[in-house]
């Protein structure tokens, strides 16, 4: 009996040796480290909430930049109000109407002039405000989309796109309608493009290929081209002239 329980004894003390040989946790050891993990995702939960409770404002963004820039002053016109900013000389037209004066209508695409999106217009004409620094626009007119109105009454071309669903998603919307009054406007003084037949005549009506040579640069991702196409159309076949008045536009025959 007695030599029965040495030999029990001797494999428990055994079996005790081989199970520490074969890990050497223990279950403090186990309980320390899960404890110290669990404190480092608490402390990087804390620190994630105050970096997301601290947001700073645009003018402290733009004041923390200050001393890195190289301020210049310009002063344009914007939809008909005089506007002045101190900015970086290398901010283009399109950050500018959209980060400074909150005037979102125009929009960044591809930020390469390649699109239309931020298409606006700088005395009447058409201008990429992606590709033109805001310095250059120096006591000019701008008109966004957002100044096409007047007096709460749509401009003709933003009332033909509406007629004739001129748009899907509408990112784009902004630039078409911009560069679809510059086009009128071309049109009117008899500019001539690519596809007119004979330069040396007088440009008598805006065919589907003219429409469609001088809309090419703005893209539409939604595919809207027959519609745009029929909305300039339906302006320029009414002969409605895009002229300022005091009721609003007017719309001559």
């Amino acid at each position: 009996m007695n030599n029965q329980k040495t030999e029990t004894d001797q494999c428990g003390s055994a079996g005790g040796e081989r199970g520490e040989g074969v890990s050497s946790f223990s279950r403090r050891h186990f309980l320390a480290q899960v404890s110290g993990a669990g404190g480092i995702l608490a402390l990087q939960s804390m620190a994630e909430g105050q970096l997301a409770d601290f947001k700073p404002s645009q003018e402290a963004v733009f004041a923390a930049q200050g001393a890195e820039m190289n301020p210049v002053s310009v002063a344009f016109k914007v939809n008909g109000t005089e506007r002045k900013l101190t900015l970086d000389s290398r901010v283009t037209l399109l950050d500018a109407l959209r980060e400074r004066m909150d005037l979102t209508g125009s929009k960044k695409g591809c930020d390469q002039g390649q699109c239309g999106a931020c298409t606006v217009l700088v005395d009447g004409r058409r201008v990429l405000s992606c590709l033109t620094l805001a310095a250059t626009v120096e006591g000019r007119e701008v008109t966004t989309i957002e100044g096409l109105q007047n007096g709460g009454k749509l401009h003709p071309v933003q009332a033909a796109f509406i007629e004739h669903d001129g748009f899907q998603c509408g990112y784009c919307t902004p630039g078409q309608i911009c560069s679809a009054v510059a086009l009128l406007e071309e049109a009117k003084r008899g500019d001539v493009s690519h596809v007119t037949a004979d330069v040396r005549a007088p440009l008598a009506e805006l065919t589907d290929d003219e429409i469609r040579e001088r809309m090419s640069g703005n893209i539409c991702r939604c595919g809207a081209y027959p519609q745009i196409v029929a909305a300039v159309h339906d302006v320029h076949g009414a002969k409605k002239t895009a002229r300022r008045g005091e009721g609003g536009w007017d719309e001559t025959v």
